[in-house]
Formats: structure tokens, sequence, C-alpha cells
């Protein structure tokens, strides 16, 4: 009765907001949470501090410090990590409060300092989602001071507005949060964690149905929703955020290999019994990693995993190569353990997550995610028991992992780099022009251009057309209610809950305009009661935030003049043409043509450059041209390729001398990996060529299987074992030219389109 009732709920929510205008907020129990916790902090701590301290330097920092604490800075995870980010917030802000106050008094000077502090608050959010989700909280402890005079005498009466506001919206978060959504994600990957057990489980008692396949099609889909859905998902340098994220894109490779597979082996009763005995233990593996993210107290048994896996390579070696029945054995061998060392590595991922897994596990781990050389395999994953990893933990991977993907973000290609230029740019610029322009309050010119730089480089003119227009609103709505309540204390008082609510609700419930039409008739409150002024408050706001926003769209287009669909077909032509050329070593290596193993680190730098660009994409508001379907399965594509070239580059390379049909092979993969670049070439910058639409290679110029049954006694062992995994990635050419078209065609219309 509980399910069918929540569902009628859910159905009658949908309904209601199908009928909503667009303008309008849609309901979101987190964003009431939020908006409740901020009007019990923010007009609290303001009256305490002008009505009983009478210090407006200590209410305007309490008052702006609140709204950045509360609704600026959206930090996810446990109470204990909020609460370690909260006070990371306080101190950085801290040292802002008093830097920015310390150079507000010469604009010059202001300027100067304003370049590498924004740029290192900025490029900073590539640690992880907690510093991304706190960049502009932080961003405003330091312009608020900067841009407004100031002496340093005034340095104590700002840092205690800004602490009270600190410790009060922490307290807040803390007491008045809802479960981390960060479990959401936990529950969807266990969701299909379980759904994959049950379609395997069915398939080897021979019961398998089309309702298997659609559950877990549904599951994968359902977890790349909530994965999708949050502006700051779990990457960074964090080391279960990290875990997390690479999860994802290992249960949905798992999905697609199940899916695959199952198709091609129905009834896995009748599989030789040490690959049956195989896919048993993965099914069960599946269902303890659900368990594990389900916070069951489930050890899952990965060293009989382990078992099996060395079981059935032993099986397959001792088959005679010559006999007819060795092709089909490495083919099904090839489907089973693929999909054995996936779910291996899955649940090694979900155990980090989850805070359970051994130092080991987690060096060994980081090495992949970066990049970096691997070590010789141990004895395998361990399981601890401790909610918390060690203390002496993978301090040098760690360490390593982090400068290298802080080294690998300095480049023009990393829209993290190219954000925080552009957002120092913009700033230093707006303190200058606020003081070459004499404007009455510099700082909203310097908050005129956050609220643009509050979003990607990719939509600055967009952004900034709403940020003019949510003000604009914003003065209409703040006059006529000055008007029509006066600027009596009393009636200011009564408003000032109400704007602060309709505030904090806004982000990410309405379009960005109404979140900035609601921040400004907050402003215009506040300000007529620290200094009543009336509607002349907003309409010198109006000014102001005109120009800031002018100072950031044309910076904006100086450093970044493309669109987001441009900023994304970049990141993709990088990854594909990466992820190609790390597969081409691969299949080189793995045949014994390549010498040295091959380099993994161009192509994790362009999966890690990738998924900045596709977050920022999809936590851009207004009218996307590229579904999110067809955006992932190019996504999914680059991480096919990449993951595939992993695979083989675990293979050892063999001890015979490559013979004519290895050549062959690795011709046809050179061949295949080529079509990969012009994949790339089709998705960058279109320099002046036409448009023509992609096509995949023919299946007669990709003979793999035909060329690996060629090869000498010696070799075919890992010729088949290649050919094998090419010809996983050969069903998937087609899904991607449709979606590569589309951005093609995105990148060649005129830019009034």
């Amino acid at each position: 009765m509980s399910e069918m009732l929540k569902g009628e709920v859910t159905l009658i929510r949908r309904v209601l907001a199908a009928r909503l205008p667009a303008w309008m907020p849609g309901w979101s129990a987190e964003a009431a949470l939020r908006a409740l916790r901020t009007v019990l902090v923010v007009p609290g701590l303001f009256a305490f501090s002008s009505e009983v301290i009478g210090d407006p330097q200590v209410a305007t920092f309490a008052a702006f410090g609140g709204f950045a604490t509360l609704v600026m800075a959206g930090f996810g995870g446990t109470r204990r990590e909020k609460l370690a980010a909260h006070l990371g917030l306080a101190v950085v802000g801290s040292a802002l409060v008093a830097l920015g106050t310390v150079v507000g008094s010469t604009p010059a000077l202001a300027v100067l300092v304003t370049l590498p502090a924004a740029f290192v608050v900025m490029f900073a959010g590539v640690a992880g989602p907690a510093a991304a989700s706190g960049v502009t909280a932080a961003l405003v402890a330091y312009v608020l001071p900067a841009a407004m005079p100031g002496t340093a005498e005034m340095i104590p009466s700002r840092l205690a507005g800004w602490w009270m506001a600190s410790v009060a919206g922490t307290a807040a978060v803390l007491l008045l949060s809802p479960r981390p959504p960060g479990h959401r994600l936990r529950a969807r990957a266990a969701a299909c964690g379980d759904a994959l057990a049950d379609q395997l489980d069915a398939a080897l008692r021979n019961e398998l149905t089309p309702e298997h396949a659609k559950a877990s099609l549904a599951a994968e889909h359902a977890l790349r929703g909530e994965f999708t859905a949050t502006p700051y998902r779990p990457t960074g340098l964090g080391t279960t955020d990290q875990a997390l994220d690479n999860l994802v894109g290992l249960l949905e490779w798992c999905t697609a290999v199940v899916c695959e597979s199952l198709a091609e082996y129905r009834d896995l009763s009748t599989v030789p019994t040490v690959e049956r005995e195989l896919l048993t233990a993965t099914a069960r593996t599946l269902r303890d990693l659900a368990a594990v993210l389900s916070d069951e107290r489930v050890t899952p048994d990965l060293p009989a995993l382990r078992e099996c896996l060395e079981a059935s390579v032993a099986h397959l070696r001792g088959l005679g190569v010559v006999e007819a029945r060795y092709r089909d054995a490495v083919h099904l061998s090839f489907h089973a353990r693929t999909l054995a060392l996936v779910v291996q590595q899955a649940t090694e991922d979900a155990l980090i997550a989850m805070r359970r897994a051994d130092s080991d596990t987690i060096v060994g781990r980081r090495r992949r995610w970066y990049g970096l050389p691997g070590d010789p395999p141990s004895a395998g994953p361990r399981v601890v028991e401790e909610r918390r990893p060690r203390e002496e933990a993978p301090r040098t991977a760690a360490l390593a992992g982090a400068a290298t993907v802080t080294l690998r973000h300095v480049s023009v290609r990393s829209a993290w780099f190219l954000n925080s230029v552009r957002g120092a740019v913009a700033l230093a610029a707006a303190i200058a022009v606020a003081d070459l322009t004499g404007v009455q309050h510099g700082f909203w010119v310097v908050l005129g251009t956050l609220s643009v730089l509050r979003t990607s480089a990719a939509s600055t003119g967009a952004t900034a057309m709403r940020a003019l227009a949510g003000t604009v609103a914003g003065f209409v709505v703040g006059a006529l209610l000055l008007l029509t309540l006066g600027t009596g204390p009393a009636a200011l008082w009564v408003a000032l809950p109400v704007a602060v609510a309709v505030g904090a609700y806004a982000p990410g419930t309405a379009p960005f305009a109404v979140g900035q039409a609601a921040f400004t008739v907050m402003v215009s409150v506040l300000y007529n009661l620290v200094a009543p002024a009336g509607w002349r408050v907003g309409m010198l706001r109006l000014e102001d935030v005109a120009i800031g926003c002018a100072v950031s769209l044309v910076v904006g287009v100086l450093l970044w003049p493309r669109g987001a669909s441009a900023v994304v077909g970049d990141a993709l032509a990088d990854a594909f043409r990466r992820s190609g050329d790390y597969l081409c070593q691969s299949v080189a290596w793995a045949l014994g043509v390549r010498p040295s193993p091959p380099d993994a680190a161009p192509a994790v730098t362009a999966g890690l450059r990738l998924d900045d660009a596709l977050r920022g994409f999809l936590a851009e508001q207004g009218t996307k041209h590229l579904s999110k379907e067809d955006l992932w399965r190019l996504v999914g594509g680059t991480v096919r390729l990449r993951l595939t070239g992993l695979s083989l580059a675990g293979l050892p390379s063999p001890d015979a001398e490559p013979d004519p049909a290895s050549r062959a092979l690795s011709a046809q993969a050179t061949r295949l990996t080529g079509w990969f670049d012009e994949v790339a070439g089709h998705l960058g910058p279109p320099a002046g060529r036409p448009f023509v639409p992609l096509r995949p290679p023919s299946p007669e110029s990709l003979r793999l299987a035909r060329s690996a049954l060629d090869a000498s006694d010696r070799n075919i062992a890992c010729t088949l074992w290649v050919a094998q995994h090419l010809e996983h990635v050969v069903p998937y050419l087609e899904d991607l030219t449709g979606p590569a078209d589309q951005i093609a065609r995105l990148r060649r219309a005129p830019w009034w389109r």
C-alpha cells in the first residue's frame, strides 16, 4: 500500500509540475530545507549584528557570509565530511576576507592581487566536489571586502561577521540536512549490480527472459541519470570520490558485456564447468558488490573469484591450439573472463567508496585511475573491517595522483584551467572598471561579474543575459515591494525572511534569472535596513550589475569565443584520439609487435578533461541541442576504447616472434583506431571543412577473426584473444556516427543559431 501511495504522490507531483509556468520553481525537499536553514540563520544574524552589536561591518559580512555558506556552497557527503568542508571554507574565507580588506583600499593593488588570488581559488575546484562546491562562496569572501572601501582596522569586525555566519550556517547544515545525495548514487549502483546478478543467475539456470535484459538496462540508465543529474559529480582527487566515479563507468561497461554475452550465450547451464563456475562466482560477487554499496556487513569473496579466473586460464592453456573447438573456447572464455575482471575491479572500487578497502588495493586502484606505471600484481585485494582507511594508507600514491591530475589540468585543453583564467581576469577587470567608473558600490560590479562566472565560460553570453534579466526583474519587484510596504523598519523586517527564503529556494529549482531576481530583492531589503534609500538601491545595483556582466561578457568572448558544444566537442575529440592511440599501442604490445608497454597516461588525462567538460555542460542552464543519451553514447565510446586498451595492456607480451598473421591483425587494429582518429577530426574544430556524414568502416575492411586464425600455433592464442577484444568494440561503431554528426553540424552552425 505504501508503494502504491508513493507512486500516486509522484504522479500527482509530475502532473502539477507539467502545469506550472516555466519560470515558477518546482518542488524540491532539499531546496525547501536549504531555504529553511537560510531563513533561520541570515535574518537572525543580521538582526543581532545590526540591532544588538550595532556594527554595519559585522552585519554586512554576517548576512552575505550566511548566504554564501548556506546557499552558494552546497557541500555533500556525510555530516563529518560536511563539517570538514565548512570548516575549510571558514578558514580559507577568513584569509580571503583579511586579504581583500588589506588590498581594497588601493584599487591598483586590488587588481594585481585579484589575478592570482581568484585563479587559485577557482582552480582549486579541480581537487574534487567539495572544493568545486565552495568556489563561489570563497570568491564572495574575497570580492566583498576587495571591492568595498575599508581599512585594516575593519578586519576584526568583518572576520567576526564571517565567523558568526560560518558557525551558525554550519550548525544549521548539520542539524537540518537530508540524507546525503551520494546515497542515491550508491543505491542506483547497487540496484544495477543486483539486476546484472539476476540476469547472470537466470542464464546459469537456463531461465533467461527478455525482461532480465530490460531490467539491467533500466538499472544502468537510472544509474547514469543519477550520475549526470549532479552538477558536481563525485570526481576529483578524493579517493572515495574517484572510486565511486570509476565504479559508475565500470558498471556501464559491465552491463554492455553482460547483455552482449547473453545475447550470444542464452543458456549458460551447458557451458564447460570451469567457465560456468567462473560465471557463478561473478554473479555472486555482483551480489556482494550491491550489498557493500547498501552498507551491509558482507565481505566479497574476491579470492574465490580470482581462483576461478586462474582455473579458466589453465583450462584454455590445456586445450590444443589445433583443436577445432579452440576458437569457440577462446570466444566463450573471453566473455567470461572479461566480465569477471570488470566485476573484480568494480568490487574493489565499491570497497574503496565505502571505506572498507586495504591500503594495497587503494594504491593499485589509484595508479590505474591516474594512468601511473603499475606495480607487480600482489596476492590480490583484501577487505578490512575498519570504517576508515588506515592512516598509513597510500600517501605516496595519493600525492602522486594529486600532482598528476593537477599538472594535467594546467593546459589550454582543460575546462578548469580556462575557466579559472577567465574568472581571474574578469574579476580583476571588474574591480578596475568599478574604480575607473566611480560607481557608488563597486561590490555590485564585481558581483555582477561573479553572477556570470558561476557557470562555465562556454555560456558566458547566455548567462550574462539571464543575470541582467533577473536583476531587472528583481529591481522591479523590489521597487514595487518598497513602494507598497514603505521603507519603515517593521515592514522591511517582515519582508526580509520572505526574500531570503525565495532567494535560497530558487537555485536549482527555478531558471537562473528567477534566482537572480530573488537575490536582488533580498539585497534591496538588506541595504534599506542598513541605510534606507528606497528604490534607488535597486536602480544603483542594476547599473552596477550591468557593468559587471558586460565585463565578464567581454572577457569571456576574448578568452573563450566558443559555445558549449564546441567545448564538449574538443574534449571528445581529444579523448577519442588519445584512447584510440592507446588501444593501438595495447594491441601491438599484446601481439608482440611493440617492445615496450603502452602508455595509458594521455588517454587517462583526456578522460579526466572530458569529464570536466561534460560536468560543466550538464550543469549549464539553457537549451541543449544534443540529448544526454547521444552525448553519453560518445562518452561511452571513449570509455570502451580506454578500458579495452587497459585490458590488452594487462596481457603478457608473447615470447614468440610476431608472424605475418600477427602483423596483419596489428594492421587491422591500426585501421580500426584510425577510424577513431577520423571521429576525433569530425568532432574537433571545423577549420573550414564542409560537413560530410561519418560512416563506420565496412565489415570487409576488418577481417579480425580471419587474420587471427591464420597465426602460427605459438601465436594463435594471443591473436585470437586480441581479435576478441577488438570484435567487442566493432558492433558499437554505428552508434557513434549519429551523435558525432550532430556535434559536427552544431560546430558548423552560424553563431546566431
